[in-house]
């Protein structure tokens, strides 16, 4: 009971591409195990994979799907594609699952393996961790020399172009205003929206235009993207009365992040506030409730409150915030890094281009500006900083991390937050703390910083 997973994180398996995990062999294994799975449910098992644009991407797709192949899984490749496309194509065509290759916002020497189930949604911890047990146990049973005795990797597997196109059409078919009076500055991060977006964009009729749309392997996420939102911000400052907002995608592009006509950033939180007053002007806000995570701002619960909505706080990662929100029965939930779900359209996870039309819908339907959607929404100066550490020793069990918390939450006393936590897809600890004073806010991140470091420290 309770057993902790080795391999599955937040959101997936990552690590380095070549490296354990995911080397040529265990990506080979990792297949098997999953096909194993599923071939115990469904004989005639079939899955969709899809990848972004990294360099190892291809490689890694094409051992996942020998491995799956192996144990009579039919596989079906999308080629280049967003996460939230491969989750829609697994649920629209009865897939068994849905694999994605990818990392997301990391660099791209990284990569990871991510399934989703028939139902488009996440695997749970307790399936994930069964597949493992079966990895642990196929790497064991197979001598290490199998590893070099692999052949080179075959040639990509061919994407068939119309398993992408039929995404693209079901968000498009989704729109029903005429958003082609809106001018948009488009960051694609070099990443799996570049598959994608401009045919979507452009059969809307939006007025589009896009950067960052040349992946070459190593340029996903290069000073672009969600993970730098300032790029796109001061283009679109650059140029006055150009642009009426901007969206960045990531890499994987199951989140997006805005810039308003005057280039200002608009994160997740922004993008909740305006979404979930929309839904509930039209009685379409279930139970008047938002699921949002730990981390995001206290200024959007209070602006929130002043709209007669509750705000429920989820632990971090899209996967936690849609548990939530099944169990509560809420429509709408998200993260400040722009993971929105929207489940008055059945999306079963975070996906940036469907968030990047609905936030285009309100602007349009509403007659007013991004500026204007999200004037009222008074951030909390928030801090969040990275620790690099060895382990991920409980904090509790670390009497010193633990008494810098307390403090600073008696200093606070109800006028900010501390959340103090692991990454769940990299060996760092996170440290955030709101105040109400920028001073304030920077001193207590320090000091509870400071003792992880001492303790945990690489």
């Amino acid at each position: 009971m309770g057993q902790q997973r080795q391999l599955f994180g937040t959101d997936g398996i990552r690590g380095v591409a070549g490296e354990f995990p995911l080397t040529k062999h265990s990506t080979y294994l990792i297949g098997r195990a999953l096909g194993h799975d599923l071939v115990r449910t469904s004989a005639k098992a079939q899955v969709v994979i899809g990848q972004d644009t990294r360099e190892s991407s291809a490689w890694i797709a094409n051992r996942v799907a020998e491995g799956l192949a192996a144990v009579g899984v039919d596989v079906h490749s999308a080629g280049v594609i967003t996460t939230p496309g491969v989750a829609y194509l697994a649920r629209s065509r009865a897939m068994a699952a849905g694999v994605v290759i990818s990392a997301s916002h990391n660099p791209w020497t990284d990569n990871g393996i991510k399934v989703f189930s028939g139902d488009g949604f996440k695997l749970t911890d307790a399936r994930e961790l069964a597949i493992e047990k079966e990895i642990f146990a196929l790497l064991q049973n197979e001598s290490a020399a199998d590893d070099t005795a692999l052949k080179v990797p075959k040639p990509s597997l061919p994407g068939e172009t119309n398993l992408r196109h039929a995404y693209v059409k079901s968000l498009a078919e989704g729109v029903k205003s005429d958003l082609s009076k809106l001018r948009v500055l488009v960051d694609c991060a070099n990443g799996a929206a570049t598959a994608e977006a401009p045919e979507l964009f452009r059969t809307l009729g939006i007025q589009a235009t896009f950067i960052h749309v040349s992946p070459d392997g190593k340029n996903i996420n290069e000073g672009c993207g969600a993970l730098h939102p300032e790029t796109l911000g001061k283009i679109v400052a650059a140029s006055p009365g150009k642009f009426d907002l901007g969206v960045t995608f990531d890499g994987d592009a199951d989140r997006a992040l805005f810039c308003d006509a005057a280039g200002r950033v608009v994160n997740g939180d922004g993008v909740l506030l305006a979404a979930a007053r929309d839904l509930h002007t039209q009685g379409n806000l279930k139970a008047d409730t938002v699921v949002s995570t730990t981390m995001s701002n206290m200024g959007l619960e209070i602006a929130l409150k002043k709209s007669g909505i509750r705000m429920l706080r989820a632990n971090v990662g899209d996967k936690y915030v849609l548990e939530e929100m099944l169990k509560t029965g809420a429509t709408l939930g998200g993260e400040q890094s722009g993971h929105i779900i929207f489940r008055d359209c059945d999306a079963t996870t975070g996906d940036g281009l469907l968030t990047a039309l609905r936030l285009m819908d309100i602007i349009v339907r509403s007659g007013q500006q991004l500026a204007e959607l999200v004037g009222d929404l008074k951030v909390f100066p928030q801090k969040i900083q990275n620790i690099r550490v060895r382990e991920k020793t409980p904090f509790a069990q670390i009497p010193a991390v633990q008494s810098a918390i307390e403090a600073a939450e008696r200093e606070l006393n109800g006028n900010g937050r501390v959340v103090v936590r692991y990454s769940g897809t990299e060996a760092l600890a996170r440290v955030m703390v709101e105040a109400e004073s920028e001073e304030k806010m920077r001193a207590l991140t320090a000091t509870i910083a400071a003792e992880i470091q001492k303790a945990l420290g690489v």
